[in-house]
């Protein structure tokens, strides 16, 4: 007779230690999991922001982290220099599994402190354990796309769990430990879910925590959201669990505004009939205080349509009011504290300490949620913040798909065998990452014989990996009719590499991205031999942006970018199915730029961190009335400079999908 979920939680919890375990004696050693920087956001059009962009370039430093200190956007002149001590904090944004995110956070690296210790307040909205599937609605010009999750976004977001409960509480576990450790002495956590896995996990979290350091269940009820239920009373109600990590815990209580002004007749203590008395003025009259709010108990009633009526709603499944976190927020930290919110979803924790004036990291394995993120803080006008990914993620992956010891060698055997490649031998293949294939019927001949490198994950398929390629196609045992590139990660202007070397017996093809979670889901290579779809590149291309002195402001120039194409990675590499796919191809066919998410432009580009200091994406009515399309040009007006200019444009298409184009511009006329 198997085991109930009870019987089953000891163990559960014990093998959550381990595997939390395991990450925090990794974080000392050369393999620990790293944030790479995508992207330095700026929303906010003013001069302190371009401050940052140039005190930061002055110091050299690519990162700026450091927790407790104030922002450049508070003192311009802070010194960023080489110690972390000097350094300020940046908010982010993290793309990727919250397991690593955290890992990463509690590591640090030459740029980044660890945080063990420095949050001061976590707020977790996971999925329920519900059963629900959520997908993505896409909304393109003339047609609505339905998305399926990929395997890892199904991790994120779906509330489907191959064990059901049991496998949902083995995934939070080690999770509800990291945060444990992130947390300072003086921080809470709040645990928000319902009714389906809610109290299962408030054991889970007695144990973590310690059940002495539970101070409240909230009930968050919304009234307005009745559901029906022909068996039993309307479920109408969620669980918030919250625990300190010490007694020493910020509480600064919850206050409820009331509407109107109420009265209540003042009390005061009778020394004669030794009891409390109504307080008159000398005319006898009754005496009055007024109060405008009251003290919360842990019953809140906040409507769910106060989303709804949001003007920055952002449409999204498991949106939450901005009330709700406000009131946790207030009561648990104090102005300047660090936030977190490692469920992240539409934005509402980063967004409300944003304008409590906190700090915040908030992290979203979903790419649809990190996109609704990063658009609600732009147009909040936000601080400069950070958009960052995990470093080697597919590396990660594969260490817990395979085990700590796997070989990059192993992982690229298993590539070229889906690919439908046989090895090369040994004494020609050191690194075991090329294949062969022959007879295959490819550009109307048969006979071909093709050479497969399957690229490492945890470095940038680019130019320099092409041009190897390309010699390995031409001298390798005699030489080769054609050689075809499978990469995991790609430097972002791979496009223009590509167009550059103009060679037709090349071809590169996206490995995707969420293979291992597929292997590890369906059992293994045998499993999935034939089912996997190696994609294309996505690209993106302008026109050839134009330099302008400015007539109207003295030491300014002028700096126009224009859109001009952009090429959708393969459709088949998306998650549609046939109709939907269909539907796709014709907008990518009759309206490409359609299909752009989010651009951005940084006119005076590194090579190595992205600062973009103008976006616009779907939505944004301010640039122009159309809710469906970005606009395509963009105007920058910025301090003139008598060399060229290094340009770069990225853009993020309604998958998710990223591309980006690098151009010198020489002076203006």
């Amino acid at each position: 007779m198997p085991k109930s979920l009870l019987e089953q939680l000891p163990e559960i919890v014990a093998n959550g230690r381990k595997t939390a375990e395991r990450i925090l004696e990794s974080l000392e050693s050369r393999q620990r999991v790293r944030l790479q920087t995508r992207e330095v956001v700026l929303p906010a059009r003013d001069t302190a922001a371009q401050d940052w962009i140039t005190q930061q370039r002055r110091a050299d430093q690519r990162e700026v982290f450091a927790p407790g200190q104030t922002s450049l956007l508070d003192n311009p002149q802070a010194t960023l220099g080489a110690t972390h001590a000097e350094a300020s904090w940046t908010n982010r944004l993290i793309y990727g599994d919250n397991l690593l995110a955290m890992a990463a956070l509690l590591a640090g690296d030459e740029y980044t402190p660890s945080l063990r210790g420095k949050v001061d307040l976590i707020y977790i909205d996971p999925p329920f354990d519900s059963k629900a599937d959520y997908r993505t609605k896409v909304t393109l010009p003339g047609v609505e796309l339905e998305q399926r999750p990929t395997v890892i976004e199904q991790f994120a977001y779906s509330d489907t769990w191959s064990d059901g409960t049991t496998s949902y509480l083995a995934m939070i576990t080690p999770r509800l430990i990291l945060m444990r450790e992130l947390l300072a002495d003086t921080g809470s956590i709040y645990v928000h879910l319902d009714w389906h896995v809610g109290h299962y996990v408030k054991l889970v979290m007695d144990e973590v925590f310690g059940k002495d350091q539970f101070f409240n269940e909230i009930i968050w009820h919304y009234p307005d959201k009745l559901q029906g239920n022909i068996l039993g009373l309307p479920k109408n109600h969620d669980n918030i669990f919250a625990y300190r990590k010490t007694k020493n815990a910020t509480w600064n209580g919850v206050k409820i505004s009331l509407e109107g002004a109420r009265k209540i007749n003042r009390r005061v203590w009778n020394p004669e009939t030794k009891k409390l008395d109504t307080a008159r003025d000398e005319f006898g009259r009754v005496i009055y205080d007024s109060y405008t709010e009251k003290n919360a108990d842990d019953v809140w009633q906040i409507a769910q349509a106060e989303v709804t009526k949001n003007p920055n709603n952002t449409g999204y499944n498991t949106e939450k009011p901005e009330t709700l976190l406000e009131r946790i927020i207030q009561a648990s930290s104090n102005e300047g504290a660090l936030v977190a919110d490692f469920n992240g979803g539409s934005g509402t924790t980063a967004a409300v300490a944003e304008k409590l004036n906190r700090r915040w990291i908030t992290t979203d394995l979903g790419k649809p949620a990190c996109m609704i993120m990063r658009k609600r803080l732009i147009d909040l006008e936000a601080k400069p913040f950070l958009y960052q990914a995990i470093g080697d993620y597919q590396v990660e992956a594969a260490r817990v798909a395979m085990g700590r010891d796997f070989r990059i060698g192993d992982l690229s055997q298993i590539v070229l065998s889906l690919y439908g490649a046989l090895p090369l031998p040994p004494d020609v293949n050191p690194q075991r990452n090329l294949g062969q294939i022959s007879g295959l019927d490819w550009g109307g001949q048969r006979g071909k014989k093709t050479l497969v490198l399957a690229d490492s994950p945890n470095k940038l398929t680019g130019a320099a990996t092409l041009k190897k390629a390309l010699a390995q196609r031409d001298n390798l045992l005699g030489g080769w009719d054609r050689v075809v590139v499978l990469g995991w990660n790609f430097e972002l202007d791979i496009g223009q590499t590509i167009t550059a070397l103009n060679d037709d017996r090349l071809e590169v093809l996206v490995i995707p991205p969420d293979l291992l979670d597929r292997l590890k889901k369906k059992g293994g290579v045998d499993k999935m031999r034939g089912q996997v779809r190696f994609s294309s590149l996505q690209y993106l291309t302008i026109h050839p942006p134009v330099r302008v002195p400015s007539t109207v402001q003295p030491g300014q120039e002028t700096l126009t970018v224009k859109l001009k194409n952009y090429v959708l990675l393969s459709p088949e590499a998306i998650n549609l199915d046939d109709a939907n796919r269909t539907k796709l191809q014709a907008v990518a066919n009759s309206d490409p730029l359609a299909l752009i998410e989010y651009w951005a432009v940084d006119p005076d580009y590194d090579g190595q961190v992205f600062r973009s200091v103008w976006q616009d994406y779907r939505g944004n009515t301010a640039n122009d009335a159309d809710p469906l399309r970005v606009v395509p040009q963009a105007h920058l007006t910025l301090p003139a400079q008598s060399g060229p200019r290094r340009v770069c444009v990225r853009a993020v298409d309604v998958f998710g999908f990223e591309a980006e184009v690098v151009v010198t511009v020489g002076a203006g006329v």
